[in-house]
């Protein structure tokens, strides 16, 4: 009272010993502690509890990943891959130490010194991120392989412990070089490609143990994000991270100062169209992809499956050349048919090239015959533009085709004109020339007459067109081409070479026919009178062919046909059959003309030697029948001798003489054939 009479403060009261801030302080800091070991323990609780229920990792340790069907010719030339994964499985001896490094270098360079979890990486990629640097991850290659195999993609903190277990789990039950294995073949790379081996053959066309420095930098690029650093798609980016690469592979003594100079200035050869093969063979994979799903069912696109063909690598490459270019021929002797469409293009530069992009793509090149547009046009010189918008022009021989389409007076519909959609060709060197896609289709088969192997195969003038396959599929009229086997009926009737047969006009009634009365001409519409049977052959005379078959029996030919494996339904008892009215395969012609060439045995053609699973274990193996051995003879030796000897002379001096002329062998036997109105030669 008397302090605070005399008009002073009370003094402070000095705080309990029990209340000090420092005291409150390490209250605090105990109970966070106290609440933080409890934390621990709750986690380290849990994943105990958990670390028992993780998935079993037989997956890894028997590691089997899903393998496409492969298809490869005779001379292991890969012509066919099927199945939503492309992958090329390697084992670890056999994956390139550059291509290891390159991984490692970029992905986890710790890998062999970390246990699952790369404690420093964290702290390191935590410091980075905490003082503003691009973003970094420290996920270990360990952890990649359990978030590939067991986990989801979500970020939380329950899939992360997930992840971090069967990290550790990984590790205890596989080697290093184990989980970088497993690692190497299962990452997406792009482009349909799992793993480091598919995507060096999508994307360099090589082996993995040929892929260099430089070229391993930009595959390790891939996996951190497969769209953006893809060389196919974005060249760019993709090439900025493989210096990138290239320069940790050297900052880790990976790599030479020498080998990174060099990697890091070459230039890379990417393949564009990462889907193509290295031979035409489209109808070959398509049937042996049948063939093989008829056997293994589903398996046939998991279990990597190679199908080894019959074809050779020369003998197709010369059959699909042939082809196209004597159907292209055909085209050229026939009339422009005009452009194949028009479009109006925008006067603005990038509003015409949106508009020329989106209509080429309706457009795809059939190979070497390419779509183009028309930016302008005169009787003397078109300009047009490309789908990879490379402008071309086009002048002197290069217009003969659709020189009477070029006039200004050439119908509006069909003229040569800016915005017209013209096909063009390059005639070797740098000359365009127009010319247009082909209307007609055509077949190639080539059979071994001794075994059945086919050598080469085309079924159509263009896959990506037509899946349909003319040599198996296409049942018409074989024509004259029919007539051998008319002949050789005749030979086992007591014909021969030399008996005379009268070339002359010929009618019959509507019973001999099958339809109505019927009076058959030549093709010439000539006549010539008695002829041996071995000149009628050689002219190809219908008159010839249709009186032996009615002297045999129209019965008795189409039974006898049968022995060289036509349908005897498909090829009715009239004397049309004479004439080849019947229907026939270019698969099934293959094979009955073995028969003549084989000296008179039935084989039957075939497309696949032998299966593998993955591991080069043969699971199906091809045993043909081989003429004179254990095949089935179906004519008289001395019946084949004759016909091969008759269809020698068709080529030398009959309607094939061209076929000798130009290739200048003697050993050529054949047949041509036409039906009526010429719809099938």
């Amino acid at each position: 009272m008397k302090a605070s009479q005399n008009g002073a403060s009370p003094a402070p009261q000095s705080p309990s010993p029990k209340h000090t801030p420092k005291r409150i302080l390490l209250t605090i800091l105990a109970t966070l502690a106290g609440l933080a070991v409890c934390g621990v323990l709750v986690v380290v609780f849990a994943l105990a509890m958990a670390y028992p229920n993780l998935p079993a990792l037989d997956t890894l340790t028997d590691y089997r990943p899903k393998m496409p069907l492969r298809i490869f010719t005779a001379d292991n030339v890969l012509i066919g891959e099927f199945g939503e994964e492309r992958r090329t499985l390697v084992h670890f001896k056999d994956i390139p130490d550059v291509m290891k490094r390159a991984v490692l270098a970029i992905e986890d360079d710790r890998f062999y010194e970390h246990g699952g979890i790369d404690y420093w990486g964290i702290l390191r990629a935590a410091l980075h991120n905490a003082t503003g640097g691009a973003r970094q991850g420290a996920s270990t290659i360990t952890q990649q392989v359990a978030r590939n195999f067991f986990l989801s993609s979500e970020q939380t903190l329950k899939r992360k412990a997930y992840e971090a277990l069967l990290a550790y789990k990984i590790e205890k039950n596989l080697t290093k070089d184990q989980i970088l294995e497993v690692y190497m073949n299962q990452i997406y790379l792009g482009q349909r490609a799992f793993g480091f081996s598919s995507a060096a053959q999508i994307y360099f066309g090589k082996d993995l143990k040929d892929i260099s420095v430089a070229e391993a930098a930009m595959l390790a690029g891939l996996p951190k994000a497969p769209s953006a650093y893809n060389p196919v798609v974005n060249p760019k980016r993709a090439r900025q991270r493989q210096q990138y690469i290239l320069q940790r592979m050297h900052d880790l003594r990976y790599i030479t100062d020498a080998q990174y100079e060099q990697a890091k200035n070459e230039e890379l050869k990417i393949k564009t169209d990462s889907t193509a093969f290295g031979v035409h063979a489209e109808y070959v994979s398509e049937m042996a992809r049948q063939l093989v799903y008829e056997q293994f069912k589903e398996d046939t696109y998991t279990r990597g499956l190679n199908v080894f063909t019959t074809i050779t690598k020369a003998d197709q490459d010369a059959a699909y050349l042939a082809l196209r270019r004597g159907v292209m021929e055909y085209e050229r002797r026939h009339p422009y048919r005009g452009p194949e469409k028009y479009i109006e293009i925008p006067s603005a530069k990038g509003e015409a090239d949106e508009a020329i992009e989106a209509e080429l793509a309706e457009h795809p090149d059939s190979d070497d015959i390419v779509a183009a547009i028309v930016m302008s046009a005169s009787p003397t010189q078109v300009k047009a533009v490309l789908a990879s918008g490379e402008e071309i022009t086009i002048t002197g021989a290069g217009l003969a085709f659709a020189r009477d389409w070029l006039s200004p007076k050439a119908a509006e519909t069909r003229r040569v004109r800016r915005g017209a959609v013209i096909r063009v060709t390059q005639d070797g060197g740098s000359t365009w020339s127009i010319t247009q896609m082909p209307e007609v289709e055509s077949a190639f088969i080539a059979v071994s007459p001794d075994d059945g192997a086919i050598h080469a195969l085309v079924g159509g003038f263009d896959f990506n067109r037509s899946k349909f396959n003319h040599v198996t599929q296409a049942w018409r009229q074989p024509g004259s081409s029919f007539k051998p086997f008319i002949y050789s009926a005749s030979l086992e009737r007591g014909f021969s070479p030399a008996t005379l047969i009268n070339d002359a006009p010929i009618s019959f009634d509507a019973g001999s026919t099958g339809g109505q009365a019927w009076e058959p001409k030549n093709y010439d519409n000539k006549y010539e009178g008695p002829m041996t049977m071995r000149r009628g052959l050689t002219k190809s005379k219908n008159m010839i062919s249709i009186r032996i078959l009615n002297k045999i029996g129209a019965r008795y030919g189409q039974e006898y046909a049968t022995r060289f494996g036509f349908d005897a339904d498909k090829n009715p008892p009239y004397l049309t059959l004479a004439l080849g009215a019947g229907a026939t395969t270019p698969l099934q012609m293959a094979g009955a003309y073995s028969v003549f060439a084989n000296g008179g045995y039935r084989i039957s053609p075939y497309l696949i030697s032998k299966v593998t699973d993955a591991d080069g274990k043969i699971l199906s193996e091809a045993r043909p029948d081989r003429a004179g051995i254990d095949a089935n003879r179906v004519i008289d030796e001395r019946n084949a001798w004759l016909m091969d000897s008759m269809l020698k002379d068709v080529a030398r001096y009959g309607t094939a003489a061209k076929a000798s002329q130009v290739l200048k062998r003697p050993d050529i036997a054949g047949k041509t054939g036409t039906t009526n109105d010429s719809i099938d030669a």
